[in-house]
């Protein structure tokens, strides 16, 4: 038996006895009901059960095709719906639809589905084409635009909360059926697109030889590309309308299909799609046996990450040989153009900084909505409240810049930062089963629960890429699936429609107004002690841009410093995530700006980051103050949608 079809079998076995397990049952029910007029145990099975096997067939069959196309298309292992945000762009499309223009829903799901992932491919594919499409690069794009799109859907949530369970709940990715119809929808979908596949599948082969030898034998390779994409796009974008998001099995169906011995693509695609169809069925099976009557609240699409993220844990060794590393312009920047000087830019910027802090802290709305700047009479009234909001918001965005400075230096990637590393991800899951578990969280016990749990993070981030001397593809890796592991755990408990799914919801918005003094002086302690260390840092930090083997060679221990290193982000983000929530890239956004402006040297660079992200947060929380008053809106939620087109923008002036 060959390696695919060992493999195949392996999920079969155990898909089988789970389907016997669950079909018995059931066929004795009916067999007991079939002289009764009124047999709910039939209905049942025929309109339910049946049908919801038949959709996990579907689903991961269309998911793994789609995801083998994309790997196959880009010459990317690692590229899936999930790590591209194409389910991401797809979830948004439907969600706005769903709460402003209903209307459009009635010309299909589908099509609103496809237009959003449309939109997000294209957005992925624009910030990684300067990097020639390049897995580690191709990778934090898509999972940029997959936490961009999140932070907007968070913001739909919040808008009308009466939503949140069904959102969440299909968000995961819920197979549950009342009837056919869906099925059947969804199979003449495939139907329709299963030709196409066929006509790509020989010319898509071609591409193993390489682009110029495709193009040699007359081979339109960049169109070819746009087809298969297109293609790949359309398949997730039907299953997303048809289920919800369920990701992973676009992404590891593949990789296991290729491991197994699958070595052409015709082989890959097939026994890909075979593996995704079992291994989603599989999953599947496991929800109804385990949840029983339950099973229709707990979404299969948030199990599956869960599962498949120690596979993808798994795969991270067997994959280093398809990686290239991170290219190391990202040591000085490829925005910095021009030179600068570090002392000019530094007082220039503290300064707004000054100005930025005392609009906030002066100046707002008064309770009748006018612009007003307190005087000497309301400083001792008003003054109590913004000051402990303020002195947060800045030490938070000194802390999620200076470590994304840090992690930029260390990895030489000028995407990494806190949220891409999966170490905010890490904080945020643990303030979730904080909150979960003790029903009520103070802030300085999520201050506590995010430290322990960026900690948890860092330990199984070193580990995971200890042998690998903490390469950073594996280090990415390992976010990622830490970043899917906690969105599944949510899905998961919001499922059940938990009334403090909302307040977690919020506080991974970044709801500034609730910091309490104790909690804003903390937060300054833990910004100043991290500044400190990492000017202490400095040298080495300038000696890791260089790369490894070059550090090493200058006397610079890597493992130990790369160690304290991590170790220093893990306690920045902890301190800070409390208090903005886990998304805001600042971290991303701040050492971008500062290499625009020319600052190379180290020290300086960090010292005008740290600032940088303070101006940033600063500002996005005034604009969260006013903007919508006499409501507030999340500070984090404001300053990601702000970030997010602003690091665009800044990544489409690289120098390729």
């Amino acid at each position: 038996m060959r390696g695919p079809a060992l493999l195949a079998f392996c999920f079969a076995l155990p898909t089988l006895v789970l389907t016997i397990l669950l079909i018995g049952p059931a066929l004795a029910v009916v067999w007991r009901e079939s002289a009764v007029a009124y047999a709910p145990g039939r209905m049942v099975l025929l309109y339910a059960l049946l049908p919801r096997l038949v959709m996990a067939v579907l689903c991961g069959t269309a998911l793994a095709a789609s995801g083998a196309l994309l790997q196959q298309a880009l010459r990317n292992p690692l590229a899936s719906p999930t790590t591209l945000g194409i389910d991401a762009g797809a979830r948004l499309a439907l969600a706005l639809a769903t709460l402003f223009a209903p209307a459009l829903l009635g010309w299909g799901r589908d099509l609103v589905a496809l237009a959003g992932s449309s939109l997000a491919a294209a957005l992925v594919f624009a910030l990684a084409r300067r990097q020639d499409f390049a897995p580690v690069p191709l990778v934090l794009s898509g999972l940029l635009v997959g936490l961009y799109c999140g932070a907007l859907a968070s913001i739909l949530t919040l808008i009308d909360s009466r939503w949140l369970v069904s959102l969440f709940i299909w968000g995961s990715g819920s197979l549950s059926q009342q009837s056919w119809t869906p099925s059947l929808d969804l199979a003449l979908r495939l139907g329709l697109a299963a030709p196409f596949a066929l006509l790509l599948l020989r010319p898509l082969s071609l591409l193993e030889l390489g682009d110029d030898a495709a193009r040699g034998l007359g081979l339109p390779v960049a169109r070819l590309r746009l087809e298969a994409v297109a293609l790949a796009v359309a398949l997730s974008a039907f299953t997303v309308s048809a289920v919800g998001v369920i990701g992973f099995v676009g992404l590891v169906a593949p990789i296991m299909a290729r491991l197994a011995g699958a070595r052409d693509f015709r082989a890959r695609l097939l026994w890909s799609s075979v593996i995704g169809a079992l291994l989603l069925l599989l999953t599947d099976l496991l929800v109804q046996f385990a949840a029983g009557a339950s099973s229709d609240l707990v979404p299969t699409g948030a199990v599956t990450a869960i599962l498949g993220s120690p596979i993808l844990l798994w795969l991270l060794p067997r994959l280093q040989g398809a990686m290239r590393p991170p290219s190391a312009r990202g040591s000085h920047g490829a925005l910095a153009r021009r030179p600068g000087r570090s002392g000019l830019w530094l007082a220039a910027t503290g300064l707004g900084t000054a100005l930025l802090i005392a609009a906030a802290l002066f100046l707002g709305r008064a309770p009748e909505g006018e612009w007003h700047w307190l005087g000497r009479s309301d400083m001792t009234t008003v003054l109590p409240w913004r000051w402990p909001r303020v002195l947060a918001v800045v030490s938070a965005g000194a802390l999620l810049a200076s470590a994304g400075f840090s992690l930029q230096r260390l990895t030489r990637n000028e995407m990494a930062s806190p949220e891409i590393l999966g170490i905010s991800a890490g904080s945020t899951f643990a303030v979730a089963i904080a909150l979960f578990g003790f029903g009520t969280l103070s802030p300085s016990g999520a201050l506590m629960a995010a430290f322990a749990g960026a900690l948890a993070t860092l330990f199984l981030i070193l580990a995971l890429g200890r042998r690998s001397g903490y390469a950073p593809e594996r280090m990415l890796l390992a976010g990622i699936a830490i970043s899917a592991l906690l969105d599944a755990v949510i899905g998961v408990v919001t499922a059940a429609g938990d009334p403090r799914a909302v307040q977690l919801l919020s506080w991974m918005a970044g709801a500034t107004s609730t910091v309490e003094p104790f909690g804003a002086v903390m937060a300054a302690g833990a910004a100043a002690l991290v500044l400190v260390l990492a000017v202490l840092a400095g040298r080495p930090l300038e000696l890791l841009s260089l790369g490894p083997a070059t550090a090493a060679s200058l006397g610079l221990g890597v493992r130990t410093a790369r160690l304290l290193l991590l170790a220093l982000a893990a306690l920045a983000t902890a301190a800070a995530t409390p208090v903005v929530g886990p998304l805001t890239f600042v971290g991303l956004i701040a050492p971008h700006l500062v290499r625009l402006a020319g600052v190379r040297a180290v020290v300086p660079a960090l010292l005008l980051s740290a600032v940088a992200g303070a101006s940033i947060l600063v500002a996005a929380d005034w604009v969260a103050r006013v903007a919508t008053f006499p409501f507030q809106l999340p500070t984090g939620l404001v300053a990601s949608l702000v970030g997010a087109p602003v690091l665009f923008w800044l990544l489409q002036r690289r120098v390729s």
